[in-house]
């Protein structure tokens, strides 16, 4: 066995790595493993050498690094045609009649249908609601069906209160698990209108996509709020409650 690095013979055997032999070399301390010949190589080039001709180390490694990279190619073009096959076969089934027709492609047509006009919708506009939290309350199936009553996908909601005030009790925990933004306002009259009025009357500013404002409150003032927006070109509506009823 000769060493790799100063081609030294005087080497011993140093355990296995990888299921190969590993050597050290006494002359200059490198390890090395075994050298890596297939055996089909070595039937081969002794085949060709007819006990006449010998080869070196460098010519036999050459070789063996040859025939690997031959295999590796046989194996990469054997991939690419199953890959090809099987994306043709899937197409096929895709394609035909019978999938075309069937009720799983129709949902799934449906679905992806309901999403591009979602995103159209999203992209196009959206409606908003601004929540007087001190005057109305809104459970969730109300702002359910508020969001259905816009034409645009409600993304955003605002909730304004007096959060210290302990007669609002939990409702700014509900809210804002419901995904609403809670704008605090100070202690006094009116204090709920004002601020969302002030804000309300910019919104443009802040949401320049918005088409739609649902203004929830009861409070006759906030039908100031409900002209200026409509000024402004947006689709407004104004939500109180009487008695039990939820009038829009």
């Amino acid at each position: 066995m000769k060493c790799p690095l100063c081609e030294s013979t005087t080497c011993r055997q140093n355990g296995r790595r990888n299921d190969k032999q590993n050597y050290l070399c006494k002359n200059c301390g490198k390890q090395f493993l075994e050298p890596a010949f297939p055996r089909s190589l070595e039937s081969d080039l002794l085949a060709n050498s007819n006990g006449h001709s010998k080869i070196s180390m460098a010519e036999a490694t050459e070789l063996s690094l040859v025939k690997n990279l031959l295999e590796e190619k046989v194996t990469g073009k054997s991939l690419d045609s199953f890959s090809f096959i099987l994306a043709e076969e899937l197409l096929q089934t895709i394609l035909s009649p019978d999938w075309l027709e069937s009720a799983v492609f129709r949902q799934l047509n449906l679905k992806n249908q309901q999403k591009k006009e979602i995103k159209h919708k999203l992209e196009t506009g959206i409606s908003l609601l601004l929540l007087d939290a001190e005057n109305l309350k809104l459970d969730i199936n109300s702002e359910l069906f508020l969001a259905r009553i816009c034409e645009y996908p409600l993304q955003v909601k605002m909730a304004f209160a007096n959060w210290k005030n302990p007669s609002i009790g939990k409702q700014d925990i509900e809210l804002y698990s419901r995904g609403y933004q809670l704008v605090h306002v100070p202690e006094g009259k009116n204090s709920a209108d004002a601020k969302m009025i002030a804000f309300g009357a910019c919104i443009l500013r802040s949401y320049p996509t918005v088409k739609e404002i649902l203004v929830c409150s009861s409070d006759g003032i906030l039908i100031h709020l409900c002209n200026e927006l409509q000024n402004q070109g947006l689709i407004v509506y104004w939500v109180r409650r009487q008695g039990q009823s939820l009038h829009i």
